[in-house]
């Protein structure tokens, strides 16, 4: 499991979604299977785990535990899943990290550090890879995903280099995007700048922003009164959704009150702030440093 993906903020993330061992948890974002493990080992023989991965390759990472259900499927689906195995859950907990896996496998194309095929696909069986969407979207497209998703610099000269690049050749591998964009790169800090752009494709490849708000609704309605939410962030755009949904019960922070003036939220902040990594758990993995950690409970 540790060669799949090292989990971040594992303690503090397990910690806070359980209560009764005996209860039911989900693991939304299964990956290496590290937090599933801990949740596991807190557990009563009586406690349930139900996990989920879209990803193939996360299923080999399922222990031996017939209190564990893997389901090979997006988190978004969580309340369907919740109603089919006839559950609520006392604790659930989503790590929104791509894998160290996903990153590392080459073929796989979530990485500018390798010359391979454009994918970017959480699952690969299927759907739109990154080069189907830097081939076929609009300027106009490309310049709204570079920057909402990514927060790229000159997001307009960037779209319109890959629209010239792909007019003269289609953009098949990472190569031929790092290719097209490269007159755009800073003179410092390049793979900060290419890391934005790689993001702003893997997020609209996935569609990670709307199954993430499908979740965050799902999981409310799953949970039971008092049960409890941890969700892992790692960048801006994504933190901001969680904490909004949390306050408000949308992502778009829009504060609903019922009839008698109260806040109509499913969910209220256990933590007012995120809870943040150690300097000591950046050390030992930098890809926890922009890690942030959101608990809720439900109402």
């Amino acid at each position: 499991m540790s060669e799949y993906h090292n989990p971040v903020l594992l303690e503090e993330s397990v910690s806070a979604i359980i209560g009764d061992t005996s209860g039911v948890y989900a693991d939304a974002t299964f990956g290496g299977g590290g937090h599933s493990a801990l949740i596991l080992s807190r557990l009563s023989r009586k406690g349930r785990l139900l996990a989920f991965d879209r990803d193939a390759d996360a299923l080999e990472n399922a222990p031996a535990d017939k209190r564990l259900t893997l389901i090979h499927n997006n988190f978004r689906f969580i309340h369907n899943f919740a109603l089919l195995h006839e559950v609520e859950f006392d604790g659930i907990l989503a790590d929104l990290g791509v894998s160290s896996h996903q990153f590392d496998t080459e073929e796989r194309g979530f990485s500018f550090r390798f010359d391979t095929a454009l994918d970017m696909r959480m699952n690969a069986d299927g759907g739109r890879t990154a080069a189907d969407v830097v081939n076929d979207s609009t300027v106009e497209r490309l310049e709204e995903i570079l920057r909402l998703y990514g927060e790229v610099e000159n997001a307009g000269k960037v779209a319109k280099l890959i629209d010239a690049a792909r007019r003269l050749s289609p953009i098949r591998t990472t190569g031929d995007l790092n290719k097209a964009v490269e007159s755009a790169l800073p003179p410092y800090a390049d793979h900060k700048w290419l890391a934005k752009l790689y993001q702003a494709l893997r997020i609209e490849v996935n569609e990670e922003m709307r199954s993430l708000e499908k979740f965050l609704q799902g999981a409310a309605e799953s949970l039971k009164q008092g049960g409890k939410l941890a969700v892992i962030t790692y960048h801006s755009l994504e933190d901001r959704m969680v904490k909004n949904f949390i306050k408000t019960g949308n992502v778009e922070g829009n504060e609903q009150r019922d009839v008698y003036g109260n806040n109509s939220a499913p969910l209220k902040a256990v933590n007012r702030k995120p809870i943040l990594p150690t300097e000591e758990e950046i050390q030992t993995n930098t890809r926890a440093r922009s890690a942030k950690l959101r608990i809720a409970e439900k109402n």
